[in-house]
C-alpha cells in the first residue's frame, strides 16, 4: 500500500468503503456550513477520513464557553480571538496535511450562500437556527447537491441526509418557520456528548451518500443521550413542497438591502451588507482610536464604546454586543463605521 493510502488503511479494511471508496473520498468536495459543536466534529472526522477538499464555513470567532463542546478549539484559539473557520483549518492542517481545507469567515445569507456551495458536492448542517437551514435547502435543491441535516439542544439531537428530489427536502419535514423564536443552548444548555453522537451519525452519512450509497430510508433520527432514547421516523417527500416539490425559493429569494439577525443568547445583532465591502482595518482603526479602545487581530477589529462592543469583519459584517435592538444597531454602525 503506498505511503498516502496507509493512514486510510484501517477505515479501507471495512467492506463498506475499500479502497474504492477511500479514492472516492479523496476526490470529494464538501462545505460544512458552521463551526460549532456539530460542525467542528464533523470537520474532525471528515478530515481524518480523507475527504479530499473541506471548506469551512462560519461567521462567529472563538471564545471560551466554545470549548466544552466544539473540538478543535483551544485556549490559545480564544485569547487570539480567532475566527472559528481559520481556527478550524489551523487545527485540521495539523491533523491531516494531504487533503486541502480551505476557510470562509462568511454569514451565510441570500446573497453568499450560493458561491460558498459552488463546486461542492456535498453540504454538512453545522448551523445553529432553523432559518439558514431552511436557506440551505433551498440552495442546495436548487443546485441538487446533497445535504445533511443535524440539530442540537440539551440531551437531545436529530439528524436526516437529504438527496434533492429523490428524499424529501428539510421543507417537507418543517414547512414554515416556527411563529415565535425558539430557545436555544444558552437558555436550555448542551451536553457535548449528544453533539459528538449528531457529528457521528452525520459524518457516517457523508461517507456513505460520498462513495455512492445511496440506497438509505427518508429517515429522521431523534436521540436523547441523558434518557438514553432513540427514535427514528419517516420523512415523505411532499409534491406540493414550496422548495422540492414547485421549485420555489422563498428563503434563497430573500435579497434585501441588508441582512440584520439577532444572535439567539448573545444580547448582540449582526449586520451584513448587501454587497461585500473591502475594510481597511489599519485605516478604521486611526479613525476609530479617538473614540474608544480598538483591536485588531488581522481578522476582525474590535472597537469598546461606551457599554458596546462592534466587531467588524474585513467584507463589512459588524456584530454589535450590548443590545438587541436593530435600529441600536444600524445606528451605531452608522456612526462610527459610517454603513
Amino acid at each position: 500500500m503506498d505511503e498516502g493510502m496507509e493512514r486510510y488503511s484501517r477505515q479501507m479494511l471495512f467492506e463498506g468503503i475499500g479502497r474504492v471508496g477511500q479514492e472516492k473520498l479523496l476526490g470529494s468536495r464538501v462545505a460544512i456550513a458552521g463551526c460549532g459543536a456539530l460542525g467542528t466534529g464533523i470537520a474532525d472526522k471528515l478530515a481524518r477520513a480523507g475527504v479530499g477538499f473541506l471548506r469551512l464555513i462560519d461567521r462567529d470567532f472563538v471564545e471560551l464557553n466554545n470549548l466544552q463542546r466544539q473540538v478543535l478549539f483551544t485556549e490559545e484559539h480564544v485569547e487570539k480571538r480567532l475566527p472559528k473557520a481559520v481556527a478550524a483549518v489551523e487545527a485540521l492542517r495539523e491533523i491531516n496535511s494531504a487533503i486541502e481545507i480551505e476557510s470562509a469567515v462568511q454569514d451565510i445569507d441570500p446573497s453568499s450562500v450560493e458561491w460558498l456551495l459552488e463546486g461542492i458536492d456535498l453540504v454538512m448542517d453545522g448551523t445553529d437556527n432553523i432559518e439558514t437551514r431552511l436557506l440551505v435547502n433551498d440552495a442546495c435543491v436548487k443546485a441538487d447537491i446533497p445535504w445533511v441535516h443535524g440539530a442540537a439542544l440539551g440531551s437531545c439531537g436529530q439528524e436526516m441526509a437529504i438527496i434533492p428530489h429523490k428524499s424529501a427536502c428539510y421543507r417537507c419535514y418543517l414547512p414554515q418557520l416556527p411563529d415565535s423564536p425558539l430557545e436555544g443552548c444558552e437558555v436550555h444548555g448542551i451536553l457535548n456528548t449528544v453533539t459528538g453522537i449528531v457529528s457521528a451519525i452525520e459524518s457516517t452519512h457523508a461517507f456513505k451518500i460520498l462513495t455512492g450509497d445511496l440506497d438509505f430510508p427518508s429517515m429522521m433520527t431523534f436521540i436523547d443521550v441523558w434518557e438514553g432514547e432513540v427514535r427514528q421516523f419517516a420523512v415523505d417527500r411532499d409534491p406540493e413542497c414550496p422548495a422540492c416539490g414547485k421549485g420555489e425559493y422563498e428563503f434563497l429569494d430573500r435579497i434585501a438591502s441588508s441582512w440584520t439577525s439577532r444572535l439567539c443568547g448573545r444580547n448582540a445583532v449582526q449586520i451584513t451588507p448587501a454587497t461585500p465591502m473591502d475594510i481597511d482595518f489599519r485605516e478604521l482603526t486611526e479613525s476609530l482610536e479617538k473614540i474608544g479602545k480598538v483591536t485588531d487581530n488581522g481578522y476582525l477589529l474590535t472597537l469598546l464604546v461606551d457599554d458596546y462592543e462592534l466587531i467588524v469583519f474585513p467584507t463589512g459584517r459588524v456584530m454589535v454586543r450590548g443590545t438587541t435592538d436593530p435600529a441600536v444597531a444600524r445606528s451605531l454602525c452608522s456612526k462610527y463605521i459610517g454603513m
